[in-house]
């Protein structure tokens, strides 16, 4: 959420700096709803006075019963009058409300304006693309042949987009992710967490996801959701919270089961296990000063990368135009892995700086020395990695001529010293 007091001091430079993100965002109803916030609170606050004056006379030596119930009349009135005022306010405040929780993040001024993809700027690499001697295949026929990957039996029991990891697949899956909980735990330094993977609709809304994206959640009873990423139960693990600077950075990692409904994707991303309902996602959340946000955004990217640099796949860092971003953040790198099997590179995580954007919804501060006033920490987040995605990589880029997949050296120990997946 942004701060309304910044956005109306710089109503026209907020709005030119949302401009470049695309679409109609329209702040200026803002304006005339903090003018008559104002006047509505400076009439409230003047009747309450007058109320108090009134209520002082009762207590005056001397007054009469006539006096009393004409004092107690005119209380009356007044009390009815402020109680119109503070439902007017109500009113007020929940359209303000309403603008700022529907509108996206200001982009941060390092951020290549732009409308789309196709204005990301790649900032760096690591590794050279695989170039296949031989026919390769997409990692949904390699899963396929080697019998790890199964959707015609999750297409049985719950429908498209699902998959069930059988054998190797299985284990390659939960290899993957304790690989990288050990890595950003013990050489990282993140705290361990294992989240609910369902929450209510004020964990949702303090990320970003409510209210605007509604209709792309699975919605459970109870007024409960399914959460689409663990960095919405991590995140408010401290919701309504002060922090001391001491504490700061909290560092967590969080291996969760992810929900999406994924509705309008289509093309090849429906294929296989790219974009799926359900998926397991190893998730890197930060909490952080303004003052050392951007540094720690820089280590997380770095965090990520580790993964596949030890995983020895070729990726690249991207730098996410203005028009690409996502709702909440300030700023985003994506992390492109190389599929030779598709010939092209794919996204495998987004590394985000959401600075107090989140912070202001879920009312996260922290209090810079003692006695002084709190201000909000800056939150930042980022897959470290998707499992799913990374074990695409793993099995188009591990793929050999007689269709087996070799198993990266890093990942090896935790799949009992297997090297290589072959055909049952």
């Amino acid at each position: 959420m942004l701060d309304i007091r910044l956005v109306l001091e710089n109503l026209e430079e907020f709005a030119n700096r949302l401009a470049t993100r695309g679409g109609n965002i329209d702040l200026s109803p803002l304006k005339n709803l903090a003018a008559k916030r104002r006047d509505l609170v400076t009439t409230r606050d003047t009747s309450r006075a007058d109320q108090k004056r009134l209520s002082d006379g009762f207590k005056q030596p001397g007054i009469t019963h006539e006096d009393r119930e004409k004092l107690r009349n005119e209380s009356k009135e007044i009390g009815a009058r402020i109680s119109e005022l503070e439902a007017q306010l109500a009113e007020v405040e929940a359209s303000i409300e309403e603008i700022l929780l529907n509108t996206p993040n200001v982009p941060h001024e390092s951020v290549p304006v732009g409308a789309s993809a196709d204005d990301n700027v790649v900032v760096r690499s690591f590794g050279e693309p695989r170039e296949l001697p031989f026919a390769g295949l997409e990692h949904w026929e390699l899963g396929e042949k080697l019998g790890i990957l199964d959707f015609e039996a999750a297409r049985k029991i719950a429908g498209s987009r699902q998959v069930v990891y059988r054998g190797a697949g299985a284990r390659l899956e939960r290899a993957v992710a304790a690989f990288m909980l050990d890595l950003h735990v013990a050489e990282h330094g993140y705290t361990e967490i294992l989240p609910p993977f369902m929450v209510n609709e004020a964990s949702m809304t303090g990320t970003g996801q409510l209210p605007k994206f509604r209709e792309e959640l699975y919605i459970a009873t109870d007024d409960m959701f399914l959460i689409p990423t663990a960095e919405v139960p991590v995140t408010n693990l401290h919701r309504d919270e002060i922090l001391e600077a001491s504490q700061l950075p909290i560092n967590y990692v969080a291996y969760s089961a992810c929900f999406r409904r994924e509705a309008g994707s289509y093309g090849r991303d429906v294929k296989g296990i790219t974009r799926v309902h359900q998926f397991q996602k190893v998730e890197l959340v930060k909490f952080t000063t303004p003052e050392t946000s951007y540094e720690e955004h820089e280590k997380l990217v770095a965090n990520a990368e580790k993964v596949l640099q030890l995983l020895e796949l070729p990726y690249r860092v991207v730098l996410l135009s203005s028009g690409d971003m996502g709702f909440s953040a300030a700023k985003c790198y994506d992390l492109e892995v190389y599929l030779p099997g598709q010939k092209a590179f794919r996204e495998i995580s987004s590394c985000s700086n959401f600075e107090d954007f989140q912070a202001r919804r879920a009312n996260i501060r922290y209090r810079p020395a003692p006695g002084e006033k709190p201000r909000f920490v800056h939150t930042l987040n980022g897959s470290g990695l998707a499992v799913g995605r990374t074990i695409i990589a793993i099995l188009e880029n591990g793929q050999q001529e007689d269709g087996s997949v070799l198993i990266p050296k890093a990942l090896q120990p935790y799949m009992g010293g297997m090297t290589v997946i072959t055909a049952p």
